[in-house]
């Protein structure tokens, strides 16, 4: 392992330690790599470590999530996601967050699940690693310096926009979200890197630092999981469509409705 290498990963376990230590920790768990990873390492320091998952029944990130849960040896909580519940939370996240992007408030909902359920104060979760790791697919064959251009513009909008949002849900609930990946340390041993140690070549060679640490870790069925966007992933934008067209509507028609019926 190169001592980079060997000093992000040493970053990242530190930041981690210092957040969960003896702490009751509930984990926003995908299944997927990112949640995994810190998932791993918190149940080496927090006093108890929970796994909730939010998605439709039988969802990629659910079985996904399901398995990795026993792999760990973690408990892990299915929070279902139906068309049921779906518009009501909906409704619920935007008059708190006052948020009207369809795009932000579809792979927030698995989120507000989360924290809307949870019994733990504190939640961890895997925000910033797909910006600071170069985990978007978008990024796949980007010079050098278009790469290192949309990072940091998209690391820019999940600190102006996303993480705010997030703070008025946690916020709301009585809850604090916990970001390891975003550590002032982690991202500058990330940032000290090589740029070609973060150039994905294609979509099974994105966040490869990622996956040597889990490895390094011992930890490989981490390393190699596939991950699927949250939306995707939990489901919740097939429930969304699914509820919007029910009404006679797309669902970004759906999110206009509501914001309006609240705010207007």
């Amino acid at each position: 392992m190169s001592i980079e290498l060997e000093n992000l990963q040493n970053a990242l376990i530190s930041a981690i330690k210092s957040q969960v230590q003896d702490q009751d920790i509930a984990v926003a768990f995908s299944g997927g790599l990112d949640s995994g990873l810190v998932a791993a390492i918190a149940k080496d320091y927090a006093r108890s470590v929970t796994l909730y998952t939010s998605g439709k029944d039988k969802s990629y990130d659910v079985v996904m999530a399901q398995e990795m849960s026993e792999q760990l040896g973690l408990p892990w909580l299915h929070i279902p996601l139906t068309k049921e519940n779906i518009e009501p939370r909906l409704r619920e996240m935007i008059s708190i967050t006052a948020t009207s992007s369809p795009l932000t408030l579809s792979f927030e909902l698995p989120l507000f699940f989360v924290c809307r359920t949870v019994r733990e104060k504190y939640v961890l979760g895997g925000q910033g690693s797909d910006e600071l790791f170069a985990g978007y697919s978008k990024y796949i064959g980007l010079t050098d310096e278009e790469l290192d251009r949309m990072r940091k513009a998209d690391l820019g909008k999940l600190i102006s926009s996303t993480i705010p949002h997030e703070t008025k849900i946690a916020d709301h609930f009585g809850k604090k979200i916990l970001y390891p990946y975003l550590d002032p340390l982690v991202a500058m041993q990330v940032n000290a890197m090589d740029l070609k140690e973060l150039k994905p070549v294609d979509q099974d060679h994105r966040k490869m630092l990622l996956r040597q640490i889990a490895r390094n870790l011992g930890y490989p069925f981490i390393a190699d999981k596939k991950k699927k966007a949250a939306q995707y992933g939990s489901g919740t934008m097939d429930l969304v469509r699914e509820v919007a067209a029910d009404k006679g509507m797309t669902y970004s028609q759906l999110v206009e409705q509501i914001y309006k019926e609240i705010f207007e």
